[in-house]
């Protein structure tokens, strides 16, 4: 865990991230993840993202960016701090395809399937616990009431 204050270096980088999300494909990727991306099981995802449409360019949009992202963080390139600071977005699509990521990794035989992801998900909830104990729950709870609505519409 990286202390004192990101380097210019880290800065840099966080920045040219911040950038490729504001960009307008990925921004619509992202909203319709928001929005849509409601899983309970591996199958779900073909119903909600259909191989070859843009759904399913939208969820691949999005889970690949953060997965890339979070192997920046994980690797170091990326002040821990700051990071968990200015977004939980990485934490949100890490819950949203977690049901799907055993299966995704037996179907390609790739136990690291993910690995970024959840890797970068267990750090910001050590993080936030420490920062703010009782958060996680909350957090879940307030992530699961989401699926729950989006379940009833």
């Amino acid at each position: 865990m990286p202390k004192g204050k990101p380097t210019p270096v880290q800065v840099d980088l966080y920045l040219r991230l911040y950038e490729l999300r504001r960009e307008a494909k990925l921004r619509a990727a992202r909203a319709w993840f928001e929005k849509n991306f409601f899983i309970e099981k591996p199958e779900d995802v073909e119903r909600i993202a259909p191989t070859g449409s843009e759904e399913s360019a939208y969820f691949r949009m999005v889970v690949t960016y953060w997965e890339m992202v979070c192997a920046l963080f994980n690797y170091g390139l990326l002040h821990e701090e700051l990071f968990f600071e200015t977004t939980g977005e990485q934490y949100m699509v890490w819950v949203r395809i977690q049901p799907a990521v055993a299966g995704w990794r037996q179907q390609f035989g790739d136990p690291k399937v993910g690995h970024n992801l959840e890797k970068a998900a267990r750090r910001y909830e050590k993080w936030r616990e420490r920062r703010a104990p009782g958060s996680m729950k909350r957090m879940r709870e307030m992530l699961a009431a989401m699926a729950g609505q989006r379940r009833q519409a």
